[in-house]
């Protein structure tokens, strides 16, 4: 007798799953605010958190499925966090330009994801610049490149002109990049470099007959609308442009509270 094709459970984490303090949105008074689970820790001071109910349906639900944390962080961010339960076997960073299997790095993925962002997209180098020659000091507050892969910019939001931000998406567009606004971040990220691509290849490593997603941002999008269900929280930059699809479920719960949600919906269609 065969067994049945395992359930894979691709999800985003920042402002998904898990939360800085800045962003639990916790909407009830103090003495009925959940317990929470540290889970991030950077310079000795805590940094993202789940509720410890998260943690347990979290930890059952990576032993029922093929759990794969699916993040835009690099390696080296991806690795502070310790989530419950053993460590996952497959976990995708940088939005998909590196897959680690047990932890470490498949080189031959990282290779091939190279070799198809040099034959469509403008360099990272020429994209890098032209943030550096556009945005403002008095607004502008770090600048990064990701991986080698991708750019980001770390801004007071108050202060940004949102017409930049259109500006800078024209200017990408033409050059195969796409511009996505989370928090404080504002991510120029070449448009082949995608989640679904290496949940795709995770996908047929495994075997999974099934996927379920979960994600808030724009770099979500080609994650949920490759999945056979998935849900999005009450806030982020999905839910600020009234982004959907027929299999995606909108969820109202903002904040850690929406990271709680997403685990139980996803260990109710895994059976548990």
């Amino acid at each position: 007798m065969t067994s049945a094709p395992p359930l894979l459970v691709a999800s985003d984490l920042d402002r998904t799953l898990i939360y800085s303090a800045a962003a639990l949105d916790l909407a009830v008074p103090d003495a009925q605010a959940p317990r929470l689970l540290c889970v991030e820790v950077y310079d000795a001071r805590p940094l993202s958190y789940l509720t410890e109910r998260a943690a347990a349906l979290l930890a059952e639900l990576a032993a029922r499925t093929v759990l794969v944390p699916t993040t835009t962080r690099t390696r080296e961010q991806y690795r502070r966090i310790h989530l419950p339960g053993p460590q996952p076997s497959y976990a995708i960073c940088a939005n998909g330009g590196h897959l680690l299997v047990d932890g470490r790095t498949d080189d031959d993925w990282h290779r091939g994801v190279h070799d198809r962002l040099a034959a469509s997209c403008a360099p990272l180098a020429e994209v890098s610049d032209h943030l550096a020659r556009t945005a403002d000091p008095a607004w502008l507050l770090k600048r990064r490149t990701a991986e080698d892969l991708f750019a980001y910019l770390v801004v007071d939001r108050a202060l940004m002109p949102q017409t930049w931000v259109k500006e800078l998406a024209a200017w990408t567009e033409p050059r195969g990049w796409t511009v996505s606004v989370q928090g404080r971040k504002v991510y120029a990220v070449p448009r082949p470099l995608t989640k679904s691509a290496a949940v795709a290849e995770v996908v047929r490593r495994t075997g999974a007959g099934r996927v379920l997603a979960a994600g808030d941002s724009l770099l979500d999008t080609d994650l949920l609308l490759a999945a056979d269900a998935g849900w999005r929280p009450g806030h982020g930059e999905l839910a600020d442009t009234g982004w959907d699809a027929p299999h995606v479920t909108a969820l109202s719960e903002r904040g850690v509270a929406a990271g709680e949600r997403i685990l139980a919906e996803a260990l109710r269609l895994a059976g548990g």
